[in-house]
Formats: structure tokens, C-alpha cells, sequence
């Protein structure tokens, strides 16, 4: 018996489990795309996929809609692929193991896929029932949306008929989101140097961080741990502890808040009381700054042997501390128009060194183009004053709410019909891929929504039942919706 059996509706967490069996991390979704072109064969509809695996599968309208206004529903078939430590699943290969603890589902070790599996889900069981009335239906299922909306941006909507797209790729039940921010990805490359060096090789771990979904959980005020690792070698030299850089590694994905880094250096006698003296004041000052939205942060020092060694420079481990220790990170602006929403951020989300340079990966927000173009202008001129370059790629814009839209009042009143009340309408810091269509599609109504979902893109992710379920119903309810 698979492990969602009994679960309602019965036919989402069909799929939903389904799609947990293929691997579908970020630029490794051609299985799961290509279950879905089947999926379509098996059951009539026309179906196309392009070169990158971005799919359309159109469904014609049920017997008494044919004259209602065609929709689109729309998500996307990737996840962020994160695990545990001890978790010895590989996500670019192996599937995903889903339990249900509760009332949630979760999965052993590893991120669930929930963002955006979900949306999926939905779509498939829709498609693939014979009581569910509904116009025309469009369903587009992208690729790469978690690493810079590339499927989106690559393609082709000349042939989508529809005027009113819901995208189902929100995570809090009762919010109808109307707008989003847009965004870019940035490398920094910070050139090194080699030398060879003598001493006792020690590891440095930042560990215990509780990371999270670098749009919607940016603001909650955790810590970044590739970050703090400029703060640890600060706080070494300041001790007056002679070091050089060996490794350095941290964070998962651009948009995920890293949990975890590391850096190795090379120190000439070990762990001596000036590193003792450094470890005790980061533990002080992390836990008076982070001690409630991260409080089970704790840095690890293991020797790992002594010897010769191929380590940085004194100029480049230098530089390297310098960009650790500067480059901006977190909320940067909040909104003005709208309370409580974050306007502008970025996140470093990915450190990596090799033997020619250092890479420190960003993932940047802002609902503000302007000041979008500000931050990433910041970031270069602090890359180029070490000595380094930048890469900018995975632009996307920002969707702009909109002051009327009639697909936002039929959401609204099936909300109001169903649950008695009215739901939130937000605007998201996080991207959506409404923004990209809306700039292709002249005239497209959009609107996003989605079931519970809570710490996305961490291990701990988890789908909240009932949620999913209230959800379904609402979905059907909109369908079935005539003007």
C-alpha cells in the first residue's frame, strides 16, 4: 500500500505521490515531463512540449461551458532539492519518500516538493475526472522556475487561447495573491591564489540554522551561514590568529537561506586560546542577534590533520573575509504602498571555491525595478572593488497588482461562498511566473493561490491535509464558476 493511501481527495495524493517517484529537481524534470505528455496521450488531450520540457496540455470544455471564458492553470514542474546530513538519497536521481505525519504530509529527510508538486497534482486530477464541470482548459507546466523562472522565460504562448490564468503555486490558504516581485540571479567571482603553506588543517562548520525560502521567509529574521563565516574570520584576525583559507562551501540554491557552511583553514598551531577566545564571541554575539529566530545556531571547529598544504594567499584569504563580511544580505527596503510586505531583498545563497576562484551565488528581489537595478549595481561595485567580476542571469519582471480583474472577483466571491468570509488579498516578495506570462500574453487576468504549506524548500517541508483538500474544493468551485 503506497504511503498517502486514504488520504482525500483521493486523486490529488494519487498524483501528488506519483510525481514524488520521479525525480523533478531543477533542470532534471524530463521524467516527470514526460509522464505528464503521456498522462495527456492516455487520456485524448493535445499536448505539446518543448525542447526544455515546459508543457501545454489543453482539455476541451464539459457539456454547458463551451461558451465560458477559456482557463489556464498553472504551476511548475520542478522542486528545490535539500536534505538532511545523513540523508543518503540523491534528488537529481533518486525519488522522494513521502509519510504522513498527522495531520501533514512530509518526506523522510528531504525536501517534500509540495512547491510546486502541488500544482500538479491538481492539474492532473482535474484533467483526469469526469465530474469536475469547466470551460476550456489550458494547463502549462514549466521548468527551471526555481533557479531564475527560465522555463517561463524561454517559452512560446502564441497558441494559448485563454485570457484568465490561475497559478497555483502560493502557500498560504486564504490568500489570493495579486502581484509578485521580480528578480535576478548574480555571481560573484572573487579571483585567488595559491601558496603553498604548513600547519594544522581545521574545519569550521556553521551549523543548526533553520534556512528557509529566501522570497517568503526572508523577513523572519534568520540567519545566513555562509554570511557568518565572515564574521567568524573576523573575529580571528581581530584575536590576532594567523590564518589562510583552504575550502570553502555553503548554502544549497540561490533562493534557498543557507543552513550550513564551511571553510577549512590552514592555522600554524592548531586551535589555539585566541581561536577558543573567537569561537566563544561568535557563540555570544549569534545568539544576542539570532537567538530567537535561530536559536540552535553553533559553530564546529574538528582539526583535521597537519601538513602542507595548498591554501590561499594572504591577499586572497583576506579578500575573501572582506566579501563575507560585506556583501549585503536580507530585507534591504520594505514596501511603502503595501505594509508589511518586503520590497527589495537578496539572498547569498551558495559559496563554492576552487582552485583559480571563489563563487558567492545571489539570488535578488525587488517589486521595484529601480531599486532592483540599485542592489545588483551594488553588489558589482563591491565584487569589482575586490578585484572580482560579476554574472548576472535569470532575469525576470515584477507582476504588477492590478486595480480591476474579474478573474480576482470570481476568486473572491467562491472564496466568500465557501468559507464564509473574505480572503486576503497580498502581493508576494517571493517570483511567480505570473509576472513573465502577463508581459507575453496581452491582456492575461492572473491571480496565484494554494493550500498550506509550511518551510518550503528545507527538509522540513510539509503539506497541511485538510488544506490541500479545502483547496480542492475551492479549485472545482472556480471551475465550475459561471459568469
Amino acid at each position: 500500500m503506497s504511503a498517502l493511501t486514504g488520504l482525500e481527495p483521493a486523486s490529488v495524493f494519487y498524483y501528488f505521490e506519483e510525481i514524488c517517484g520521479i525525480p523533478h529537481t531543477s533542470h532534471h524534470e524530463k521524467a516527470l515531463s514526460d509522464y505528464c505528455v503521456q498522462f495527456a496521450k492516455a487520456h485524448g488531450l493535445a499536448c505539446r512540449q518543448d525542447e526544455m520540457g515546459n508543457l501545454l496540455i489543453k482539455a476541451p470544455a464539459t457539456p454547458g461551458y463551451e461558451k465560458e471564458p477559456g482557463l489556464i492553470l498553472q504551476g511548475h514542474l520542478d522542486m528545490v532539492g535539500d536534505k538532511t546530513a545523513d540523508c543518503p538519497l540523491d534528488l537529481e536521481k533518486d525519488a522522494i519518500h513521502p509519510v504522513v505525519d498527522g495531520g501533514y504530509v512530509c518526506a523522510e529527510g528531504t525536501t517534500l516538493g509540495g512547491d510546486d508538486g502541488i500544482a500538479v497534482a491538481y492539474a492532473l486530477a482535474v484533467l483526469d475526472a469526469k465530474d469536475i464541470p469547466h470551460p476550456a482548459l489550458e494547463v502549462v507546466l514549466t521548468v527551471c522556475e526555481e533557479v531564475g523562472l527560465l522555463g517561463a522565460s524561454a517559452m512560446d504562448f502564441s497558441d494559448l487561447e485563454g485570457r484568465m490564468l490561475v497559478n497555483i503555486d502560493s502557500e498560504e490558504e486564504g490568500v489570493l495573491t495579486a502581484g509578485c516581485a521580480g528578480g535576478r540571479r548574480v555571481e560573484c567571482h572573487l579571483p585567488i591564489a595559491r601558496v603553498p603553506v604548513t600547519g594544522t588543517a581545521v574545519k569550521a562548520d556553521v551549523i543548526g540554522l533553520a534556512g528557509g525560502h529566501s522570497g517568503t521567509e526572508i523577513h523572519k529574521g534568520r540567519a545566513n551561514a555562509i554570511a557568518l563565516l565572515g564574521r567568524w574570520l573576523t573575529l580571528l584576525t581581530e584575536n590576532g590568529v594567523d590564518y589562510a583559507a583552504l575550502t570553502l562551501s555553503g548554502g544549497a540554491k540561490e533562493n534557498v537561506i543557507p543552513k550550513e557552511s564551511s571553510i577549512t583553514l590552514v592555522l600554524p598551531a592548531g586551535i589555539t586560546e585566541g581561536v577558543h577566545t573567537a569561537a566563544a564571541q561568535f557563540a555570544a554575539q549569534v545568539q544576542a542577534e539570532y537567538g530567537m529566530a535561530d536559536p540552535a545556531i553553533r559553530l564546529q571547529l574538528t582539526e583535521q590533520g597537519c601538513g602542507a598544504f595548498s591554501a590561499l594567499d594572504a591577499d586572497s584569504t583576506q579578500r575573501l573575509r572582506k566579501a563575507l563580511l560585506l556583501m549585503p544580505w536580507g530585507v534591504q527596503a520594505m514596501s511603502m504602498d503595501v505594509p508589511g510586505l518586503v520590497e527589495t531583498s537578496l539572498n547569498l545563497g551558495v559559496a563554492e571555491m576552487d582552485e583559480q576562484e571563489a563563487i558567492l551565488r545571489f539570488s535578488i528581489r525587488s517589486s521595484v525595478s529601480s531599486a532592483k537595478e540599485l542592489l545588483s549595481c551594488k553588489v558589482q561595485t563591491l565584487t569589482e572593488l575586490l578585484g572580482g567580476s560579476v554574472r548576472f542571469h535569470g532575469d525576470y519582471p515584477a507582476w504588477t497588482y492590478a486595480r480591476e480583474s474579474a478573474l480576482r472577483d470570481r476568486c473572491v466571491a467562491v472564496y466568500e461562498a465557501q468559507y464564509g468570509k473574505k480572503p486576503q488579498i497580498a502581493a508576494l516578495h517571493a517570483g511567480l511566473e505570473c509576472g513573465i506570462l502577463s508581459g507575453k500574453i496581452e491582456g492575461l487576468d492572473c491571480i496565484s493561490f494554494g493550500p498550506n504549506l509550511l518551510h518550503v524548500h528545507t527538509p522540513n517541508e510539509r503539506a497541511d491535509i485538510a488544506s490541500v483538500a479545502r483547496v480542492w474544493e475551492y479549485l472545482k468551485a472556480i471551475l465550475a464558476y459561471k459568469a
